[in-house]
């Protein structure tokens, strides 16, 4: 690595993109098909990892093996599920593994590395699990704002979807099928096992109290918290981490609402869920798209720390 060079990409065709600051791996996108297929065929970012090298992803936790890292998620898409292996399915629908969907990787209209960010476009297809190709993914991925100093760091993700089939598809979660509350549609992220019991904080009420700890924040709209905070201390070592959740301005103008499933405990997670509370139909030919920031950082912050950071780095 030169010395002007802040990241290096290595992207192993076909399976991977791996990308580093100095001898610390920041991310690994996999995008190759999953080996598992009743836990949804998708593209998912783990390991997940601070400027320091802490650990602030996880992978097939026991009793969530459907959680993977950072990724993009659908509970109920029509009758399928484009999230996890069960919790996601519409009640009395028959074998989990036979209404789970996938999305596959088409390949990258774009792909474009700098000496301190890296930015790509992939083309994908969400599959049913008959094999219909229901929806047309573009999907864009950009990792910035590397600050080695502050040691913190920057991703964009951004989905826009079409309606493929010659019918409305419609968009769901396990709340709106009458389950208990959960926001697996959306950008969804699964902490590590020792981020269990972090705090979380946002903007106003959402820091006030009982909103630490072992908290919840459940069908909290975006346009009441468009960001939210999620910070823990690692086992082993003295290390705490950061991670800054932060909706687009745009996705309020979006075809449908955004609201936040937050869980500290027993499950650290954060779902930036696009159909949770009310379930949502597209129409043939019609698409709708969302985009989303994660701010990665070493240390514990508060909200002053936040708001200046996002003071200054504006979308």
């Amino acid at each position: 690595m030169t010395a002007d060079r802040i990241i290096t990409v290595t992207h192993t065709l076909g399976e991977r993109i791996v990308v580093a600051s100095g001898d610390v791996e920041l991310l690994t996108y996999v995008y190759a098909p999953d080996p598992h297929p009743a836990e949804v065929r998708k593209p998912y970012i783990h390991p997940l990892r601070t400027l320091a090298g802490s650990l602030v992803s996880g992978y097939r936790p026991s009793g969530h093996r459907w959680h993977k890292g950072l990724q993009m998620t659908a509970g109920l898409v029509a009758e399928q599920n484009f999230s996890g292996a069960h919790p996601c399915r519409e009640p009395e629908s028959g074998r989990a593994e036979e209404r789970v969907g996938s999305m596959r990787h088409d390949g990258f209209s774009h792909f474009e590395v700098a000496e301190d960010r890296l930015r790509f476009v992939e083309r994908l297809t969400w599959v049913e699990n008959g094999g219909q190709e229901w929806a047309a993914e573009r999907r864009t991925i950009e990792l910035h704002s590397v600050d080695r100093k502050e040691g913190v760091w920057a991703l964009d993700w951004s989905l826009h979807l079409i309606n493929m089939r010659d019918e409305p598809l419609r968009f769901g979660s396990a709340t709106t099928a009458g389950g208990e509350p959960a926001g697996c549609t959306g950008l969804n992220w699964r902490g590590p096992r020792d981020f269990a019991g972090g705090d979380v904080f946002g903007p106003g009420v959402l820091g006030g109290e009982g909103q630490t700890g072992a908290a919840q924040l459940t069908g909290v709209p975006a346009s009441e918290a468009p960001w939210v905070v999620f910070t823990a201390e690692h086992d082993e070592t003295d290390a705490q981490s950061t991670l800054l959740f932060h909706h687009a301005p745009e996705n309020e103008d979006a075809v449908h609402s955004s609201h936040w499933h937050v869980s500290s405990e027993p499950i650290p997670s954060v779902a930036l869920s696009w159909a949770f509370l009310d379930a949502f139909r597209l129409p043939p030919g019609e698409s709708f798209g969302y985009r989303y920031r994660v701010v990665v950082a070493d240390g514990a912050w508060d909200r002053d720390r936040a708001e200046a950071y996002l003071d200054s780095h504006q979308w």
